[in-house]
């Protein structure tokens, strides 16, 4: 039994999903884990992570839109506005969503459905440096 800790970060660009299924892919082979439970956390609390589609991006831009539309960016909404019209609606998209995943790893590879990839989901508007924090544990 092993355990193995790694942060990672992603650097956003505004409002969209970053797919880092990859970078995930790579540091499973890297440390040559077999068998176990990969923890992500995302240490913010205006961005999320989720699993969702890889394929077809439009399923990206929907989930933006729906997102947008049912937390607005209208600062008369909310009593949290110092840090611009995109920072309490990023915090409620954040709590409707994930800042943990916890997936399995068999045979050394992560296991996904065939259309799924993983995701950080930036709710802010402006550029960020998004940190999380893998944790593996296993063989």
């Amino acid at each position: 039994m092993k355990q193995k800790f790694f942060n990672f970060e992603i650097n956003t660009n505004g409002q969209k999903l970053y797919n880092f299924t990859n970078q995930i892919n790579d540091w499973i082979k890297k440390n040559d884990f077999q068998n176990g439970i990969l923890n992500l956390n995302i240490q913010h609390t205006s961005a999320s992570l989720i699993v969702q589609e890889n394929a077809d991006p439009d399923v990206q831009t929907d989930l933006i839109n729906y997102f947008n539309k049912i937390v607005p960016m209208d600062n008369s909404l909310y009593v949290h506005t110092t840090e611009g019209k995109d920072d309490m609606p990023a915090h409620i998209k954040s709590s409707l969503t994930n800042n943990q995943i916890t997936l399995s790893i068999q045979n050394g590879e992560l296991i996904l459905g065939t259309w799924q990839g993983l995701y950080l989901f930036e709710h802010r508007l402006i550029p960020q440096s998004r940190k999380i924090v893998f944790h593996f544990l296993g063989d």
